[in-house]
């Protein structure tokens, strides 16, 4: 199983609409390929955030998904994978 680690950072006039979207888009995905994600702020940088979703079987399906997704968003996202080790 693979996790991913979305990370971004907002301008702070674009928060609320992008909490919206955000919303949307961790529903989406659930919806789709059953992996829960999460949405969280870096604790020191408040302009900083990050989508994680851990357990991902079918990464082909989910980038694909992701990627698609997340393209109406307007920001540069940088995706990390992790496997157990």
């Amino acid at each position: 199983m693979t996790h991913y680690y979305v990370y971004y950072r907002v301008d702070p006039v674009r928060l609320e609409e992008l909490r919206a979207a955000i919303a949307r888009l961790l529903a989406l995905i659930e919806r789709d390929t059953g992996v829960r994600g999460r949405w969280m702020r870096r604790r020191d940088e408040a302009t900083t955030f990050m989508e994680v979703y851990e357990g991902v079987a079918d990464e082909r399906a989910f980038e694909a998904l992701l990627e698609r997704e997340s393209a109406t968003l307007g920001l540069e996202r940088h995706v990390e994978r992790f496997v157990c080790a």
